[in-house]
């Protein structure tokens, strides 16, 4: 039986140097848990750009359609802010996302004790936060037509429209209901129903995807804005939270602001099944690529490191063992190291990148 298979697709900024410290994570698990994995690596973004003219070629395309996971470091950079846009290094992340079908976005937001004191909520309201926002990634508002700025008459309307067919929700839908299963076995959906035909039909379809097939998992409705009120309220009522590709995108900002540290949360985009019946992934962490620290050995390595672990859980079947690296990163952060990204006490002397990569493969080795 064949290893399972990985594509790194580190791109620019800080992407290569926190995907060097995921690198030593996968060995890790090769020689000390036998889980093996056969990984390629090739080129996205400006990287790819500079090589071959394309943020990503026909190529590296056929790879991430192939493998069984991809994971992503970060794109773009002030290099390429005068590209024509067709060539953008951020094309090449919209080309796999669009390519592969990945439909939906989790992005979790979790809060490590370590690091509650760094939210401007409340301790108590954040502290050991562990949710998920399940994001429909694919239509809705950013895609429907028609779109654009016209003429009417004497001034100018811009128009964008909000479309959703049943099966889109109907997918996304069972992509939370069977994320919930694997957690606290409760979803709360969220929309608009009140203002918006879309609204309803989402409610409707929603209701009726866990009527036929889920009714073992809690399942909630709520108003998008009454969620955003109840995530800075009491966010630790939710368990997966599954919404449009809109309300997702500001919920799911929101959500991450309530950990203190947008830039340690991972993410995974998740399509169709494949043969083999795992969804095509794209794992990639939320923070950009940083270039102002980029090559300084400064750079956080802990969102992407916990976006592999989420690889681990989703598309490679090992939940134990995604728990134990995320153990890893909890014992490393309450052991009070910290990159510079997370100083706010004066007089802390922050760790390199490697730094923070050789403590997690202590505590990886301490799992033992």
């Amino acid at each position: 039986m064949s290893n399972p298979s990985l594509l790194i697709l580190a791109g620019d900024g800080i992407g290569p140097e926190v995907m060097t410290e995921v690198r030593r994570v996968i060995d890790w698990y090769g020689d000390k848990r036998d889980l093996k994995f056969d990984v390629s690596e090739d080129l996205v973004g400006g990287a790819a750009y500079d090589k071959h003219g394309t943020p990503l070629t026909d190529e590296t395309m056929a790879k991430a359609q192939a493998v069984d996971a991809v994971l992503l470091g970060a794109v773009g950079g002030p290099k390429y802010d005068n590209l024509d846009f067709s060539v953008k290094p951020e094309r090449g992340l919209l080309r796999l996302r669009k390519e592969m079908d990945l439909f939906s976005n989790l992005r979790p937001a979790q809060c490590f004790d370590a690091l509650a004191d760094f939210s401007s909520l409340k301790r108590d309201v954040v502290a050991g936060l562990d949710i998920v926002i399940v994001r429909e990634l694919t239509s809705g508002i950013y895609f429907g037509e028609p779109r654009g700025i016209f003429k009417e008459g004497n001034e100018r309307v811009g128009i964008n429209t909000q479309r959703y067919t049943e099966s889109e929700i109907d997918r996304v839908a069972r992509s939370a209901f069977e994320l919930a299963r694997k957690r606290g076995n409760k979803v709360c959906s969220m929309e608009k129903a009140n203002v918006m035909e879309s609204g309803i039909l989402w409610r409707e379809v929603v209701q009726k995807v866990h009527d036929e097939d889920y009714p073992d998992v809690e399942l909630s409705h709520m108003y998008a804005d009454a969620g955003a009120m109840q995530l800075c309220r009491w966010p630790k009522q939710f368990d997966v939270i599954v919404t449009d590709n809109l309300f997702g995108d500001l919920l799911s900002d929101a959500a991450a602001m309530l950990t203190g540290s947008l830039g340690m949360l991972p993410s995974a985009s998740l399509g169709a099944p494949m043969a083999n019946g795992r969804p095509k992934a794209l794992y990639e962490p939320v923070h950009g690529s940083a270039p102002d620290i980029a090559g300084q050995g400064k750079a956080n390595p802990i969102a992407c490191i916990l976006s592999f672990a989420m690889a681990l859980r989703y598309s490679f079947d090992q939940g134990d063992e995604a728990t134990r690296l995320e153990n890893a990163v909890e014992k490393v952060l309450a052991d009070g190291l910290r990159t510079a990204d997370l100083i706010g006490e004066e007089g802390v002397q922050p760790v390199s990148t490697r730094e923070m990569g050789d403590a997690i493969l202590a505590a990886l080795d301490e799992s033992l």
